[in-house]
């Protein structure tokens, strides 16, 4: 852990692009209330594919002519290069110089993966066609990749993303900071020195936290996932309970040297807020 506490903390806060008028009207109110806190930046999600492009890049416009700090996502997978320079030289031209970039999904019943296989790649293709232009952020995984073959392999892959031109990354969220704390020390051991930022997830739905959980590979360990199930359908328990466990993983992390925070908002306000408050940042 010894790299990442020289680097500056950092908090950020996470949305993916409304599908509807209302969500849009929603979403604008979330994030004029997590901007009060003062974030170092936000991010929108960019659907498989680049399905959500305009929409994506629709909020961010939105944040940014507010006065602050946005970074769209960019995925490769599913695209080809002729997508992805599209997309670069639309964000450059709108003035972002912030982005988060990331393999992707497939987009279900697509014929291809693209071009570009994997993020290492598009980091790489990113700085070939825009040079310093972008801070890139990438993601990594302490309880690793649903699809590396082994942990060694997936400290490596992201060892690629860094060499490749990588500023800073993002982890998936965990509720167990010891991997977090192992995964930083096996970074470090292989000479990754860039700040690695755990990504957070507040608990407010237990059966949606499952779902999510079991498709991208994060842990619920066994006596939280017992706990929110005994809850059952009360809703006020679960919420409470999840903030005061998110709550001491956030203190955790930071008293250890964590170089920030990164929040996977939901696209709502109250549950961050809270953590955030409870924390006296």
């Amino acid at each position: 852990m010894e790299s990442q506490k020289k680097h500056p903390r950092t908090f950020s806060f996470e949305f993916f692009p409304p599908k509807t008028p209302e969500g849009v009207q929603r979403l604008s109110t979330t994030w004029r209330q997590l901007a009060q806190l003062k974030p170092r930046f936000f991010s929108v999600t960019y659907g498989a594919g680049g399905s959500t492009r305009d929409r994506t890049l629709a909020t961010v416009l939105e944040i940014k002519q507010a006065g602050f700090d946005a970074a769209p996502h960019i995925s490769c997978i599913g695209s080809t290069l002729a997508d992805i320079d599209e997309t670069l030289d639309l964000y450059r031209s709108k003035g972002i110089r912030h982005i988060v970039a990331l393999r992707g999904d497939l987009p279900s019943g697509a014929a291809s993966a693209g071009e570009l296989r994997h993020a290492n790649e598009l980091v790489q293709l990113i700085r070939e066609r825009s040079g310093d232009h972008f801070h890139i952020e990438v993601a990594c995984y302490p309880e690793f990749h649903p699809q590396a073959r082994s942990a060694q392999e997936d400290v490596r892959n992201f060892k690629r993303k860094v060499d490749a031109g990588a500023n800073s990354a993002i982890t998936q969220y965990f509720f167990n900071a010891d991997s977090y704390f192992r995964f930083v020390d096996d970074c470090e051991a292989i000479g990754i020195g860039i700040p690695i930022v755990p990504g957070i997830m507040p608990i407010g739905n237990f059966s949606q936290l499952a779902r999510f959980s079991d498709t991208c590979g994060a842990d619920i360990p066994r006596w939280l996932r017992l706990k929110l199930a005994g809850f059952g359908d009360d809703v006020a328990s679960i919420r409470s309970f999840g903030l005061d466990v998110v709550t001491d993983l956030c203190d955790r992390l930071l008293s250890a040297g964590a170089p920030g925070l990164h929040f996977y908002t939901m696209n709502q306000a109250g549950p961050t807020s809270t953590i955030w408050q409870r924390l006296g940042l």
